[in-house]
């Protein structure tokens, strides 16, 4: 994780919402699969980019979970969590992407004590009524893959980042988490269709902003929910051959174990938890045709390698 993360008891975190009482935030609530998380920032970015990245939940709700952005020059960038109001203290943090991550992270907290809903640190897309998830390790094409992918005939995104699964029937249940991406700037340098997206966001510090991908996929390229089938990991391996091979569920547990499940965000770790989150990936994957990518080669030989396999399973 690139920042710590301590848990602080009551009156910690009384004095820091005492301190932050004095300032003059901005303040959002956002609705992440019906958990309120509401943020506090000073930062007017921070603010415009909540508000295009989530959809937003009514001021009458009360919030679940609370976000406050601190600056302070006499420490350095870290996390305090009152994990018993589901309060966080984020200090010195200039990356918008973590902060999203974090409000993501405690939704998730959440949902999976509360309602047994489990996030998934991977982009989604449905083709042609199937779910297909891409969950990889940071640095690995997971995002470029998944926009890849959505130029195909008949494919929706669901998230190009984090989703939640429920098991509800026969197949597990995939829902989107965010309204709109948070888009590299050189997406449009990869794939030609979404130059146009590029132009029209604003990109931050870390060369990254908020994109409608419905301005250029149309109303249709985005959807809440789908069934899912079809599970790719990816890695990047120069020893090895580019190309996707089929894999066992167990085999792709243990690769997910050993990347701690693609997803730097989970905020609470202890054992209890844990175990549980193993538990779902064990009959997540169980449930799905899982395949491993090595995304050495070219952006484009890595799609034709991944549509490759979902031909004959989707017709893209």
């Amino acid at each position: 994780m690139a920042y710590s993360l301590v848990k602080i008891d009551a009156g910690r975190s009384e004095e820091l919402r005492d301190r932050c009482s004095a300032l003059n935030y901005y303040t959002m609530k956002a609705d992440i699969f019906g958990v309120c998380v509401q943020l506090y920032t000073e930062s007017k970015d921070y603010i415009d980019m909540w508000a295009d990245n989530f959809y937003q939940m009514s001021d009458s709700v009360r919030s679940h979970a609370r976000i406050f952005c601190l600056d302070d020059a006499s420490t350095d960038l870290h996390v305090e969590y009152d994990v018993a109001t589901r309060t966080i203290f984020l200090f010195n943090f200039d990356y918008y992407g973590w902060v999203k991550s974090i409000a993501l992270g405690m939704a998730g907290n959440i949902l999976e004590d509360a309602h047994s809903i489990y996030s998934v640190h991977g982009a989604a897309l449905d083709i042609d009524g199937r779910g297909v998830t891409l969950i990889a390790p940071s640095k690995t094409g997971k995002t470029t893959q998944s926009w890849g992918l959505l130029r195909a005939d008949h494919a929706s995104l669901i998230t190009d980042d984090w989703y939640f699964v429920s098991f509800d029937g026969s197949r597990p249940r995939v829902r989107g988490s965010e309204k709109n991406c948070y888009i590299d700037a050189d997406i449009g340098d990869v794939w030609e269709e979404y130059k146009p997206l590029v132009r029209g966001v604003k990109f931050d510090n870390r060369g990254r902003g908020i994109g409608n991908v419905r301005w250029v996929a149309g109303e249709g390229s985005v959807i809440s929910e789908t069934s899912m089938r079809y599970v790719f990991l990816l890695k990047r391996d120069a020893d090895e051959e580019p190309g996707v091979r089929r894999m066992e569920p167990e085999d792709a547990l243990s690769y997910l174990r050993e990347h701690d499940y693609c997803n730097p965000h989970q905020l609470l770790r202890d054992d209890h938890r844990m175990v549980r989150r193993e538990n779902f990936f064990r009959r997540y994957l169980s449930e799905c045709e899982v395949f491993m990518v090595n995304t050495t080669g070219t952006p484009e030989e890595t799609q034709a390698s991944i549509r490759e396999v979902l031909a004959e399973r989707c017709g893209i």
